[in-house]
């Protein structure tokens, strides 16, 4: 043994100590098992939508509908993906062996070197993605891709290429969308080759210059050559493009279009096409300096061609001479707009309307006057909800329907609703809001034409069980289970033999306790299996859908139960109607829906923004829905559908037939559509004239009703539709048009029709002119009183216009003179009084007696959570001369030197005491308290009159004697409203209100 000396070391290398150690299966499980979640809530979502088109018999829209976007996907990401590929891998494997050293050449060399690592993740990663993209934008274009290959001819061409209209319709969108999908395909790809040989140095800067490799240079000229190709088709498509071009001062192809642009497009087409192939040349033949020329070339063409030769045209050739140049290109643009916005029948008379209201002028227009609505939808909500809501888990919509029905052996407008379920009157938890508490019941109606003699509106439908001229629970089915105000979802449905579970309604209008029920429709998919449960669980992110006992083997699951949107899902080519409305059509409730063909590219027609075009009054307060905001220039009502408000079923009528648009998607959805010829007639009965359509045909026909090429120019006969007036003066949104019963002068007879007036059109920031230029009437009856027949006069248009030398009060003028009217204005502030608000309803045109009549309702409203309007008056006028009255009948006579000859609705009110049994009895038997408070307020108008004339003839004592009458009358005629609307005034009276402003004596 030595000591002091080291060990020999060991300098061979040791082995690895062996990790004996597993890797933990944790995590990999935990991501499979979050991707198998991930993927059966993304597989639910679809399930669901499978199961709700099945169930509703419409699962040819889904499947139809998602193949083709998937077709398109699947392409589009092909496409896009191997040219990706492709270019990035060709210019990879091309890269030059060696690059000159450089300062960029060796930061590019440590960019390769950090790449390198997941270049091939990269080679694939990044067409994936692009793919991607590229797929998604792609099978957005679907409904463009079906219309080209299901196209159906117009029959009728262009005048310009003579072309059919389906070519800009169906054909040219297909075609654009088709070369920008290519175009961008080549740009991408082109860019992503060209970074690729930037950063292996097939492409760099050196001390002598730019270098391009001979591969980067083959790169580029294929590429570019393909861009100029795709340039090319561009160029020749947007010679028919200018047929839709709204860059000048009328939309489609105009003088400098046709002289210039459309030739020089055509000549830049040609010319792409030649320099694209100069570049394949210069593939072949190595030679760059043609193909750059020619394309400097074609860019300078482009800009003096395509731009300054078409500003020299338009410059001095058209705009000193642009009548004349015009003028055949303008007749084009009013042709086709009116076409392609069904205005090209119009019928349009002149009206001379007179002014001079002459006793007995309004006998002629019994019809008319017969049906003059005084319920005003818009205000009535209220009245609707305190009279027939009966419970705080029922609600009526805030704006009503106008429909009509027969009363009386008669065919009347009628204001109508149904009886939703209120969702914030249901108390809380899951099995209340989505088991116990599932539907309305209901059809509440209203004559619209009269009132009780208190004002109240006269119900024809009413009460809990539900009674009226449309029948009891034996005549049709009253639960609502589908409509506007509907749940998320309610789960209903229970084995036979079960007690019923779900609240129906009210024993009675007067009973504390709810009578049950059990759906029995077939109204959605099934959740009586564990798997279809956990779908919708997942779908409404629901445990208690799984976990409940209240779902049984039997149970429904109804959801999507808004009835534009149950027509939006199994008709997504068509624009729908922002108000759909309630019928009682063969036993059950239906709701009404219009819905849309539109097109953008109809060629010289004027585009229209729907949005604006379909805005009002009622829907800035929210009433109603706007379209949304996109732009068509071609519409058509093509479909009336039908949703069962029990079961949801859905029922699509092909109503315009005609419409190529709808004929194509017939084609792509053959088994959706119904003729027109199934409908029922108690069904046609029903149907009527599209508000939305016709809001946006009448800001068309505000300018189009001139064809005269001549007065178009100018603009000197442009309309507008006025502003609502009862929203005050200052106000800039536009009155609704109304449905009414009336019959137009040279119509045989009376009709249920949609109706507007137009006022002068006058530049923005200008006073508005409001006198009466013309009124739009649209018949809406569609019944023949045989199944399948339409009536011939449906949708016609009737268009009055008054000639420009009349003087006709418009609406606005209408308003104006009830407000400034004394008489009116001291009534009203008597109506003031207290806590009471007085609220002035839709002001309604007529043309009737020869001129224009305006009437509207006067309604009042006290303070208080359970207060509601009543009609109390209304204001008539004819020319200059005012009425105001109880009832409308009495407010005719005013302005009809004491007899109208109309007959009214409301003539049996004339006269009556409200029954109201909660009001004061009157002193001294004052049983006619109405009459009582017309006497006060005529003896105050007569003492206005007095002190008028006396001031007039400067008799200050007489002017005196008139304000003391003025002062007793207005007291009486405050004590007399009191006791008319149940408020006695205190006793020894109430402080008499105000004097009337008179002018001061003079002197």
């Amino acid at each position: 043994m030595t000591f002091g000396q080291d060990r020999p070391r060991d300098d061979r290398p040791t082995a690895p100590a062996q990790l004996t150690r597993k890797r933990s299966p944790l995590i990999p499980t935990l991501i499979v098992v979050a991707v198998l979640v991930v993927g059966f809530v993304f597989f639910s979502q679809i399930y669901a939508d499978i199961l709700w088109y099945n169930q509703l018999g419409y699962l040819e829209v889904f499947l139809k509908e998602n193949g083709t976007k998937i077709a398109i996907f699947l392409i589009a990401f092909l496409i896009m993906a191997a040219a990706v590929y492709l270019s990035l891998r060709l210019a990879y494997r091309s890269r030059p062996v060696y690059a000159p050293d450089s300062a960029l050449q060796d930061n590019l060399n440590r960019y390769q070197e950090q790449l390198e690592p997941v270049r091939k993740l990269l080679m694939i990663g990044i067409p994936i993605v692009l793919g991607g993209f590229a797929g998604t934008a792609a099978a957005s274009a679907w409904q463009t891709v079906l219309l080209f290959f299901n196209q159906v001819p117009f029959g009728q061409t262009d005048p310009q290429f003579n072309l059919d209209y389906s070519f800009y319709t169906n054909t040219l969108p297909f075609l654009g969308f088709l070369t920008g999908f290519l175009v961008s395909v080549v740009l991408i790809a082109g860019i992503a080759g060209l970074l690729t040989h930037y950063l292996y140095g097939g492409i760099r800067l050196e001390e002598k210059g730019f270098f391009a490799s001979n591969a980067a240079r083959i790169h580029v000229a294929v590429f570019a050559g393909l861009f100029l190709l795709l340039q090319g088709v561009n160029y020749w498509l947007d010679r028919y493009s200018t047929l839709q071009s709204d860059s000048g001062k009328w939309t489609g192809a105009l003088y400098t279009d046709v002289n210039a642009v459309i030739p020089t497009k055509a000549i830049l087409a040609v010319a792409a096409i030649i320099v694209a192939i100069l570049f394949v040349v210069a593939v072949v033949s190595g030679r760059w300096r043609l193909p750059i020329i020619g394309t400097a070339m074609l860019v300078i063409t482009a800009i003096l061609a395509g731009g300054v030769y078409p500003w020299v045209i338009q410059r001095f050739q058209v705009e000193p001479s642009e009548l004349s140049r015009e003028a055949e290109y303008i007749e084009h643009n009013i042709a086709l707009t009116r076409q392609a916005y069904g205005l090209d029948e119009v019928q349009t008379n002149t009206y001379n309307a007179t002014v001079e209201a002459e006793a007995g002028a309004l006998r002629q227009d019994a019809e008319t006057t017969a049906n003059i609505r005084l319920l005003d939808p818009n205000l009535v909500s209220d009245a609707f909800s305190q009279l027939q809501q009966f419970r705080q888990y029922y609600q009526f919509p805030e704006i009503l329907n106008v429909d009509r029905y027969e009363i009386d052996g008669e065919i009347q407008d009628t204001v109508i609703a149904v009886r939703e379920l209120n969702t914030a009157g249901v108390p809380a938890g899951w099995v209340n809001e989505h088991v116990l508490y599932t539907h309305g019941y209901g059809v509440v109606a209203a004559a619209g034409s009269s009132v009780e003699p208190d004002g109240k509106p006269t119900f024809i439908q009413s009460g809990i069980p539900t009674t009226g001229v449309l029948g009891n629970e034996e005549d049709y089915e009253p639960r609502i289970y589908f409509g506007e105000q509907s749940p998320e979802y309610s789960i209903v449905g229970a084995p036979e033999g079960d007690s019923p579970i779900e609240i129906d309604r009210p024993q009675s209008e007067e009973s504390e306790t709810e009578s049950r029920n059990t759906f029995e429709g077939d109204g959605g998919p099934s959740v009586g299996n564990a798997f279809n449960r956990l779908v919708y669980a997942l779908k409404f992110q629901s445990t208690d859908l799984m976990l409940s006992d209240q779902v049984n083997s039997e149970s429904q699951i109804l959801y999507d139960r808004d009835p534009r949107e149950r027509v939006e899902k199994v008709a997504p080519y068509l624009t729908v109607d922002g108000n759909v409305y309630p019928a009682v059509i063969n036993g059950r409730v239906k709701w009404i829906v219009d819905g849309y063909t539109t097109s953008k590219h109809f060629p010289y027609s004027t585009p229209q923004q729907l949005q604006s075009a379909t805005a009002d009054s009622s829907t800035a307060g929210g009433q109603s829905v706007a379209l949304p905001p996109e732009e068509v220039n071609y519409i058509r009502n093509a479909v009336k559908a039908t949703v069962d408000a029990y079961d949801g079923s859905v029922d699509l009528y092909a109503w315009d037939d005609q419409d190529p648009i709808l004929q194509a998607w017939q084609k792509v959805f053959p088994t959706t559509l119904k003729p027109f010829s199934e409908m029922s007639a108690e069904l046609m009965d029903h149907v009527r004239y599209p508000e939305d359509l016709f809001k946006v045909q009448r800001e068309l026909l505000a300018r189009y009703h001139v064809t005269d090429v001549d007065k178009f120019y100018t603009n000197s006969d442009a309309w507008a539709v006025p502003t609502d007036p009862t929203l005050g003066a200052n106000s800039d949104v536009k009155q609704p048009p109304f449905y009414l019963s009336l019959k137009m002068p040279e119509q045989e007879n009376a009709a249920f029709s949609l109706t507007t007036p137009f006022i002068p059109f006058v530049p923005a920031g200008e006073e508005a002119r409001n006198v009466l230029y013309g009124f739009l009437a649209a018949e809406g009856d569609a019944g023949t009183g045989e199944d399948g027949v339409k009536s011939e006069e449906y949708g016609t248009l009737r268009l009055l216009d008054i000639p420009r030398s009349l003087s006709v009060p418009a609406p606005g003028q209408a308003q104006n003179l009830f407000n400034s009217d004394t008489a009116v204005s001291t009534e009203l502030n008597l109506l003031q009084q207290g806590a009471t608000e007085v609220l002035k309803g839709n002001l309604l045109s007529l043309p009737v007696g020869g001129g224009m009549l305006y009437v509207q309702p006067v309604y009042v409203q006290s303070s208080g959570s359970s207060a509601y309007p009543t009609l109390r008056r209304v204001l008539v006028s004819f020319g200059e001369v005012v009425g105001f009255a109880p009832t409308l009948d009495e407010a005719l006579d005013q302005v009809f030197g004491g007899d109208s000859g109309a007959t009214t609705g409301d003539a049996g009110n004339v006269g009556e005491t409200p029954d109201d049994p909660a009001a004061p009895p009157a002193e001294g038997g004052g049983g006619n308290a109405e009459a009582d408070l017309r006497a006060a307020l005529e003896a105050a108008n007569a003492a206005i009159r007095e002190g008028e004339a006396a001031l007039a003839e400067g008799d200050f004592a007489a002017y005196g004697a008139a304000q003391e009458k003025l002062n007793r009358a207005l007291q009486d005629a405050l004590e007399a409203e009191g006791i008319v609307s149940g408020e006695a005034p205190a006793e020894g009276g109430e402080e008499a209100p105000a004097e009337t402003p008179a002018p001061a004596p003079e002197g």
